[in-house]
């Protein structure tokens, strides 16, 4: 197994960072994997792997780029820079395009454990990686990136507040398989066997992603990052998954937030999840408590609902639970769009 050592001051100061380069990275790993683990990503595929196959069909010094930057068991270093606070895409990728063209073969090699095909011995690797990710961007994420930043954004509350209840051990366990902590200041990152690293005194962030993937990099041994797949609990989509006969019952809006609620959430959860505004939420959770369907707790500073038993009987005759895997931000409809990292798979 991977792990690092990692103080209390270090692990005290790290925190969450959305990362849109991050969601495209993982997108193109869905993409390349061509296999959704839940409907949202399936539906995602279908609208948008042939386009990307065609491009690749086009373009087999990329497609070749690809196969061997996402390799076995190492991730080319190149191709994802660590996430930094607040950095657009277009900021991100320009880093993917800054590396030079010796030091992306090298990472190749390494993520090939071996020597390149004749076809990667270029210089222009490092734009070619960017022009594809930025293609992944515009083609394929941006158009629902409204969408699945409100889903990162819930998931970021989620931790934050697991993080107030339980400690950090409790988050740690539950990034994604593989991660755990393992007490005495060792932090398990994957299952792969990777010597041991002192990350001591370095910022550490940790990165949600709406696909089910993840992966681990670092830059310079100063700042070192966890990318995650954001949690199932936050998969319920408010709109589509609403029956019918459910929606008319309660109205759409509340019948959303109460298919949600088979998970603890907070009010800024929901009305990061849904869509709708804090009033509208406030004023459905209000009903729904008068009616006997929704309770609430304190869970350190945090308010969290959930459907009492009541609730989980009505959702549950409407045929409308709570879809437990995967994150929804690939179901919304389009809207209308206005040194290179170390990283391990």
């Amino acid at each position: 197994m991977g792990w690092w050592q990692v103080n209390a001051d270090t692990l005290a100061g790290s925190r969450f960072v959305i990362s849109p380069l991050a969601e495209v990275f993982a997108s193109l790993k869905l993409l390349h994997s061509a296999s959704g683990s839940h409907p949202g990503e399936q539906e995602w595929l279908r609208r948008h792997l042939p386009a990307y196959r065609a491009l690749l069909a086009r373009d087999p010094v990329t497609a070749s780029l690809v196969r061997a930057g996402l390799g076995r068991e190492w991730i080319a270093d190149f191709l994802t820079p660590t996430p930094y606070d607040g950095e657009g895409f277009a900021d991100a990728v320009a880093r993917v395009r800054q590396a030079g063209g010796a030091q992306a073969r090298a990472h190749l090699r390494l993520s090939l454990a071996g020597e390149l095909p004749a076809e990667l011995r270029r210089d222009d690797l490092p734009a070619r990686a960017a022009a594809l990710l930025e293609w992944v961007w515009e083609e394929t994420v941006l158009p629902y990136w409204e969408r699945r930043r409100r889903v990162l954004e819930a998931d970021v509350v989620a931790r934050t507040a697991q993080v107030s209840r339980g400690g950090w051990a409790a988050v740690l366990d539950s990034l994604r398989p593989g991660t755990r902590w393992l007490g005495e200041s060792r932090f398990q990152v994957n299952l792969q066997e990777y010597p041991p690293r002192e990350i001591a005194g370095a910022e550490l962030v940790f990165v949600p992603v709406t696909p089910r993937t993840g992966w681990v990099s670092w830059e310079d041994g100063r700042r070192y990052a966890v990318v995650y797949p954001c949690a199932g609990a936050l998969a319920g989509d408010g709109g589509p998954g609403v029956p019918a006969g459910l929606g008319a019952l309660l109205g759409a809006g509340r019948a959303a937030v109460l298919v949600l609620l088979g998970s603890p959430m907070s009010t800024t959860q929901l009305v990061a999840v849904t869509g709708q505004g804090l009033g509208s939420v406030g004023r459905h959770l209000r009903l729904l408590r008068d009616a006997g369907l929704v309770r609430r707790r304190r869970a350190g500073r945090s308010v969290l609902y959930t459907r009492t038993a009541a609730g989980d009987v009505l959702v549950e005759a409407a045929g409308a639970g709570p879809r437990a895997s995967g994150c929804d931000g690939f179901e919304a409809p389009p809207v209308t769009s206005p040194g290179p990292a170390r990283l391990r798979s």
